[in-house]
C-alpha cells in the first residue's frame, strides 16, 4: 500500500448510524483510489513486452514503463501529503483523481513511446496527490473503532489488487478487446476514475486546509533531479552505450542528491527531518527497505520478461505463472501481522533468508535448464520467493519506526512510503538493465545473472538489519 501520513489528528468519537454508513462509503472510496494505484503500478510487469513490440519502443520503453510511474509517485508522495494539509485533503483528492483519470486516457491512446512515458509520469504525479489524502481524511473523520476496522481492510484488498493487476493485464491483452490489444489496461481507469470522482464529490468532507503549512519546493525539486538523473543515466547508458550523455546524467543526479541532503539539514521545514537521518535504527531501515524493494521489484519485472520472451508464454500465461509469488506475499504478510510484536526484527532476517532460498532455487533451475525449464517447475520456488518478499514487506517499515518519537511519526511514515516507490522504480530499471546487458549469452544466461545480482544485494543488506530497532512501536500506523 502506498500511503504518506500527514497531519496527525485524533479520530473523533463514534457517531450515529448515518455517520457510520458515511464512514464505510468513504472507506470504499479510499480503497478504490489505492487499488487504482496498485493496479497501475503492476500492470506493466506483464504488459511491457507487448507494448514495446507494438510501439517499437525497444528495451528503453520496457525499462521506463514501470520506472517512470514509480519515480513520479516516489518523488511527489511526501509533498502530496503536505499540499493536502495546506490546501485541503478534499481538494487535492479530487485534483489527483481527475488528473490520474485523464493521464490514464492519454496512456491508453498513446501512439508512440514518448507520449506513453510522459503519460505514465503524469499518472504517478497525480497519484501522489491523491493517495496521501485518503489516509489523512480517515484519520481526521473516523471514530477510533472504525479506523481500526478500516486498516484491517487495506492488506487483503491491496493484496488482491496486486494479484489482479498483472492477471487483468494478461487476460485483456490475450482477449484483444475491440482490437485494442494492451490499451484497455489503461482505458479501464476512465470508468473507475469517473466513479471515484462522483463519489468523492458526494462523500468527502469539505476542509480549507492550513495555509501556514510550508511545502519545501526546493527540496522536492532537488529530489526530482536526483532520481531522474540517476534513472535516465542508468537506462540510457545500459540501452545505448555509456556515452557522455548518460555519464553526465549520473553526475548531475549525484550532485543533486548532495544538494538535497544539505537542504534537509538546513531547511526550516524539510521533507525529511534531520533528526530522522541521525536515528541509526530508522536510517538502517531506509537502507534495508531501499535494497529489498529495489531488488524484488526488479526480480518480478525480469521474471515476467524471461517467462514471456525466454519461455514463449502468452501474457495471460505469464500472469498466472507469477500468481504463486503474489499468493506467497499475501500469506507471509498476513502471518507477520500476528508475529511482529513477538519476533520484531528477527522476522526481517527470516524473510531475507526465505527470499535467498527461493531465489537460489530459481537460480539453480535456470542454471541447469535455461529456457528449457517448465513453468510448473518454477511454481514452487516462485511461491517460496513470494513468502520471503511478504515477510519483508510486512515488517521492514514497521520495525524501522520502532525508535522514533511520536512527533516524527508523520514525516517518517511518509518518507518510508516514498522510499518504497523510488526503490521500485530504481530496481525495475536496474535489474532490467542487467538482464538486457547480459542477454547476448541467451535469455537463460541473462536470467541467471539477474538472479545472482538480486541475491548478492539481498545478502549485503543483512548487516543493516542488525542495526534496526528490535521491535516495532506499540501502535503501528496500519
Amino acid at each position: 500500500m502506498t500511503t504518506a501520513t500527514t497531519t496527525s489528528t485524533a479520530p473523533r468519537p463514534a457517531g450515529t448510524s448515518t455517520s457510520a454508513r458515511l464512514m464505510w462509503a468513504i472507506l470504499g472510496l479510499v480503497l478504490l483510489a489505492d487499488a487504482l494505484d496498485m493496479i497501475d503500478s503492476t500492470v506493466t510487469n506483464i504488459a511491457a513486452p507487448t507494448i514495446s513490440a507494438e510501439l517499437h519502443g525497444g528495451q528503453g520503453l520496457i525499462k521506463w514503463l514501470g520506472s517512470s510511474y514509480m519515480l513520479a509517485m516516489g518523488v511527489l508522495l511526501v509533498i502530496g501529503g503536505r499540499l493536502g494539509d495546506k490546501f485541503g485533503q478534499r481538494r487535492m483528492f479530487l485534483i489527483g483523481m481527475g488528473g490520474f483519470t485523464v493521464a490514464s486516457a492519454v496512456a491508453g491512446l498513446s501512439p508512440d513511446p514518448g507520449l506513453l512515458i510522459a503519460a505514465r509520469v503524469v499518472q504517478g504525479a497525480f497519484g501522489a496527490l491523491m493517495i496521501p489524502q485518503g489516509m489523512a481524511i480517515m484519520t481526521k473523520t473516523f471514530s477510533r473503532d472504525m479506523l481500526g476496522k478500516a486498516f484491517a481492510f487495506f492488506g487483503p484488498l491491496l493484496g488482491l489488487a496486486s494479484v489482479g493487476g498483472p492477471i487483468l493485464a494478461g487476460f485483456i491483452i490475450d482477449a484483444d478487446l475491440f482490437g485494442l490489444s494492451w490499451r484497455p489496461i489503461f482505458l479501464i481507469n476512465l470508468a473507475l476514475g469517473a466513479v471515484g470522482l462522483v463519489l468523492a464529490v458526494r462523500l468527502l468532507p469539505h476542509d480549507d486546509g492550513d495555509r501556514a503549512v510550508v511545502v519545501d519546493g526546493i527540496g522536492s525539486g532537488l529530489l526530482a533531479v536526483t532520481m531522474f538523473g540517476l534513472l535516465f543515466g542508468l537506462v540510457e547508458g545500459s540501452t545505448n552505450g555509456w556515452t557522455a550523455t548518460p555519464v553526465l546524467s549520473l553526475v548531475v543526479g549525484v550532485a543533486a542528491f548532495a544538494a538535497f541532503a544539505r537542504r534537509q539539514s538546513t531547511a526550516a521545514d524539510p521533507l525529511l527531518k534531520a533528526s530522522l537521518l541521525r536515528n541509526r535504527g530508522f536510517s538502517s531501515g531506509l537502507v534495508v527497505g531501499l535494497v529489498v524493494f529495489a531488488t524484488t521489484s526488479g526480480l518480478i519485472y525480469v521474471l515476467s520478461l524471461f517467462i514471456q520472451e525466454g519461455l514463449h508464454a502468452s501474457p495471460r500465461t505469464a500472469s498466472l505463472a507469477l500468481l504463486p509469488m503474489t499468493l506467497g506475499i499475501i500469506v507471509a504478510a498476513g502471518a507477520c501481522m500476528a508475529l511482529i510484536k513477538k519476533l520484531g526484527r528477527t522476522l526481517i532476517f527470516v524473510g531475507i533468508a526465505i527470499l535467498l532460498a527461493g531465489g537460489g532455487w530459481l537460480l539453480a533451475l535456470v542454471a541447469h535448464s535455461g529456457t528449457g525449464v517448465g513453468l510448473w517447475t518454477l511454481a514452487a520456488p516462485i511461491f517460496v520467493t513470494g513468502l520471503g518478499m511478504g515477510a519483508c514487506y510486512g515488517t521492514i517499515f514497521d520495525i524501522a519506526l520502532g525508535d522514533i518519537s511520536p512527533d516524527e511519526a508523520g514525516s517518517a511514515s511518509g518518507s518510508l512510503s516514498a522510499i518504497q516507490q523510488l526503490a521500485a522504480g530504481i530496481g525495475s530499471a536496474a535489474v532490467t538493465s542487467v538482464f538486457f546487458q547480459t542477454a547476448g549469452g541467451g535469455l537463460g544466461h541473462a536470467m541467471k545473472i539477474s538472479l545472482a545480482v538480486v541475491l548478492g544485494l539481498s545478502l549485503l543488506c543483512l548487516p543493516a538489519v542488525a542495526l534496526m530497532p528490535k521491535r516495532a512501536p506499540e501502535e503501528t500506523g496500519h
